[in-house]
């Protein structure tokens, strides 16, 4: 059974800061890649960003380039996502996800197995 498990969501200010941190057990971590997506209020959920199996490349969506940072250790069975300068259109809830492929990740196809409870992340004005 897969299971992902985030951690290090809560309640910041504008301009403040955050590090979203994900354990994914029941599976080969290394062999996957790795996405955290996020649900807005009363939006879709959506892709924030993507790395691959060996943390070589990663991709983010526009809206968090250069305020955001995804990382893993795979020793670990850890992906990490940094998250600097946090803007209120950041809250939401914030998912984990393991990606059979990094282009998978990219086009969201995700098994729902995958998805989990996320981690709540509150940005206020």
């Amino acid at each position: 059974q897969v299971q992902a498990v985030e951690s290090g969501g809560g309640s910041v200010q504008t301009g403040g800061s955050l590090r979203l941190s994900c354990t994914i057990s029941g599976l080969t971590f290394n062999d996957h890649a790795v996405g955290w997506f996020r649900q807005r209020p009363g939006k879709e959920r959506e892709e924030v960003s993507c790395i691959t199996w060996s943390g070589d490349s990663a991709d983010y969506a526009d809206s968090v380039k250069g305020r955001f940072t995804i990382s893993r250790d795979n020793k670990k069975n850890m992906a990490y996502l940094q998250m600097d300068n946090l803007q209120p259109e950041d809250t939401g809830i914030y998912y984990c996800v393991a990606a059979e492929e990094f282009d998978f990740c990219l086009l969201g196809v995700i098994r729902d197995v995958y998805w989990d409870q996320g981690t709540q992340v509150t940005v206020s004005s």
